[in-house]
């Protein structure tokens, strides 16, 4: 079954750190990654750029409206997503837990519609 595991955090504590803590947690999704394709698990990936940059568009009566920025004013900010592919729950939480942004930010774990 595959899982979207959505990561959110705050912008702006991650805009806050130094190049080196970067660079290592770099290392540390890049690590995780290759360990996902060579387990076959890793179906797709990606970070956002910042929600600054987001549109949301809704349609009422056939009308359409786009508004900037995200939906709703929160404290984290989704940051980007895996697709992958895990026989439960119980192993897409494994793997959620090794995505080094939930060390501090949030991850949340659905199952896609197949």
């Amino acid at each position: 079954m595959q899982y979207m595991l959505l990561i959110y955090q705050n912008e702006m504590d991650a805009s806050t750190q130094d190049k080196a803590t970067m660079a290592k947690v770099y290392q540390e999704y890049q690590a995780l990654n290759e360990d996902l394709k060579k387990r076959g698990q890793f179906i797709s990936n990606h970070g956002l750029k910042p929600h600054t940059t987001a549109t949301t568009l809704k349609v009422r009566d056939g009308k359409t409206v786009t508004t900037d920025g995200p939906f709703a004013e929160t404290r984290e900010q989704l940051g980007g997503y895996y697709v992958v592919e895990a026989k439960d729950l119980d192993e897409a939480i494994g793997i959620a837990e090794r995505i080094p942004s939930a060390r501090w930010g949030t991850v949340e774990i659905r199952p896609v519609w197949g």
